[in-house]
């Protein structure tokens, strides 16, 4: 691969790898969009069954379709790491995103037959070992995100990565809109990485509750916790109190786990990030590509029309205006 991956995008958006919820289906359908698309390679239950999604996706994609992307938990606890490199090694994902531990253990075979490596950062340590491991790029998870959040600013996270790093950058945490996006890109970031927005589509492996409970959710409805993983992540307080933890004080830390069935302490504990109250129905992925489209262009144009040479400040109801075009 040539170039950064987000060249190959309709829309700079990367719909991000979520427990659970992200499988073939909604890799597919985000890739068909325009967008990038990524799961995490935990989410299939077995070897064979992780051999079988990356076949489908393989499969059903064709040139001109957004690229597809393997998210890996390098953390040590993840006993399948190997099996699952080795099918990196054979299906060839043009992007490769390690969380939860160093991108060390994937940038070989990734590397060896030309695709990308982006590590997941949730501060600027992490990200300075990541670009002293030679990434081609970080996902940034800033204050915001859903699952395992970040307490940096998405805009001072993205500006001071770009002191020491040239790299790609995504950044996540709370954008769910088109406006959002371009905020987003005009602040340095080369892409999105929206995850919450994407929780409620058909094409979602959540349950029907889960998807439910996010579309009636407001961002006061989110508790950053460590009790569950052993990592700070935002959670829905309703599913908190659901699952037996009192949202207002859901406990200490556990010990970190991403292996096997006791990473999945958390299948009926439902994440979500301040992006959420943007999806208010479930609707496929190509209809949600499409709105945000839609804001982005607006927010570009209102953008220009705000910057332009010896152009008179706008009124406040013009600017409301060219924003809700």
């Amino acid at each position: 691969m040539t170039g950064h991956f987000t060249d190959q995008l309709r829309l700079p958006v990367v719909c991000a790898p979520m427990f659970l919820v992200s499988g073939p289906e909604l890799v597919i359908a985000a890739c068909k969009a325009g967008i990038a698309g990524a799961f995490p390679t935990t989410n299939a239950r077995t070897t064979a069954d992780l051999d079988a999604w990356m076949g489908t996706i393989t499969g059903a994609l064709r040139p001109g379709d957004g690229p597809w992307i393997a998210n890996l938990i390098t953390h040590s606890t993840n006993a399948a790491l190997p099996d699952h490199l080795a099918l990196i090694a054979e299906y060839k994902p043009p992007v490769v995103i390690t969380a939860l531990g160093s991108p060390r253990p994937v940038m070989e075979v990734v590397k060896s037959y030309g695709g990308q490596v982006v590590a997941d950062v949730v501060n600027l340590k992490l990200a300075r070992k990541a670009a002293d491991a030679g990434v081609d790029g970080m996902a940034c998870i800033s204050a915001g995100a859903g699952g395992h959040t970040g307490h940096l600013s998405p805009f001072a996270f993205i500006s001071a990565i770009r002191d020491f790093f040239d790299g790609l950058i995504a950044v996540g945490g709370g954008i769910s809109d088109g406006a959002g996006v371009a905020g987003a890109i005009a602040a340095g970031a080369d892409a999105v990485y929206m995850g919450t927005r994407f929780l409620p589509t058909r094409e979602s492996r959540a349950q029907q509750g889960y998807k439910d409970m996010v579309i009636a959710a407001g961002a006061d409805d989110l508790v950053v916790s460590d009790a569950i993983t052993g990592t700070p992540a935002s959670w829905l307080r309703d599913s908190l109190r659901a699952g037996g933890y009192d949202p207002d004080a859901p406990g200490a830390a556990v010990a970190r786990n991403y292996s096997g069935e006791q990473a999945r302490r958390w299948r009926d504990i439902w994440a979500a990030g301040q992006g959420v109250g943007r999806s208010r129905e479930e609707e496929p992925v190509a209809q949600v590509v499409e709105t945000l489209a839609r804001e982005y262009a607006a927010a570009a144009a209102r953008f220009q029309a705000l910057t332009g040479p010896a152009r008179p400040a706008a009124k406040t109801s013009d600017r409301r205006k060219a924003y809700s075009a």
